[in-house]
C-alpha cells in the first residue's frame, strides 16, 4: 500500500510509457484475440452440448470438430482460389 501511494504522490506514474495503440483494448488485434477466445468458449460450449445432452462419445466430438476444421478449410481455400485474378484467365 505504501508503494502505491509513494508511487503516485511522487509521480512516478509520468515516467512509465504509456501503450502503444496497436496493443490497446480497442484495437484490431485486441479485439481479434477477443474473438478467438469467444470462440474457443463457443466450441467449449459446443462440445459439453454434443457429450452431456446428445450422448456422442469423446472421441465422436472430436471427430466432428476435425471434420468441421477440415470443410472450414476446404471452404476457405476455394474461396480464396476463386478470388485470385489468375484463376479466371
Amino acid at each position: 500500500k505504501t508503494d502505491f501511494i509513494n508511487f503516485i504522490s511522487d509521480q512516478e506514474w509520468k515516467s512509465i510509457e504509456p501503450v502503444s495503440s496497436w496493443f490497446g483494448p480497442s484495437s484490431f488485434l485486441m479485439s481479434s484475440m477477443s474473438a478467438l477466445f469467444q470462440l474457443s468458449m463457443w466450441i467449449r460450449h459446443c462440445h459439453g452440448y454434443l457429450t452431456e445432452n446428445i450422448g456422442i462419445p469423446v472421441w465422436g466430438s472430436y471427430a466432428v470438430f476435425a471434420l468441421a476444421t477440415l470443410f472450414s478449410g476446404l471452404i476457405l481455400g476455394l474461396v480464396s482460389e476463386a478470388l485470385e485474378p489468375d484463376w479466371l484467365v
